[in-house]
């Protein structure tokens, strides 16, 4: 006795992507694995295409900003304004300051360059763990970098 045989369901049609009318694009961070993501003007939220985590987008108009985890160095992208941002892999808390808040200057045993707050009288180096005094006048880069 044989045993008809069901022939294969044909595959679902592939998914269109159809980009809205200004081709406008954003980003952000996937919340689960950290990947950047991009979706389009007008999403409320973003489902990731490697660990289907989803990510809410932040509401029209809310400024994004970027650092990388001292920690883990993992980016972290937050919202523009705010003075912290804890990683969610690591959970150290990271110094989120503008442009014209952060100095730079070379840790003086290993030449490491430093970044720190503008003002500060000191910076621990990360690598070495010197301390390095800040000097009162700013070098011709630091004060191009600042403005």
């Amino acid at each position: 006795m044989s045993v008809p045989l069901a022939p294969y369901p044909s595959p679902p049609a592939p998914a269109t992507y159809a980009p809205p009318p200004n081709g406008t694009q954003s980003q952000l961070v996937c919340s689960g694995c950290r990947n950047l993501l991009l979706y389009p003007a007008g999403a409320t939220s973003v489902c990731c295409a490697v660990c289907n985590a989803v990510t809410p987008v932040p509401p029209p108009g809310t400024e994004m900003a970027q650092l990388v985890c001292g920690g883990c160095h993992t980016l972290l992208m937050y919202m523009r304004g705010a003075t912290s941002v804890r990683c969610s892999c690591c959970h150290t808390v990271n110094l989120a300051l503008e442009a014209n808040q952060i100095a730079h200057v070379n840790c003086e045993n290993c030449s490491m360059l430093l970044m720190y707050q503008y003002g500060a009288h000191s910076v621990k180096c990360a690598v070495c763990n010197f301390v390095s005094s800040v000097r009162a006048s700013t070098s011709s880069a630091e004060q191009k970098f600042n403005g």
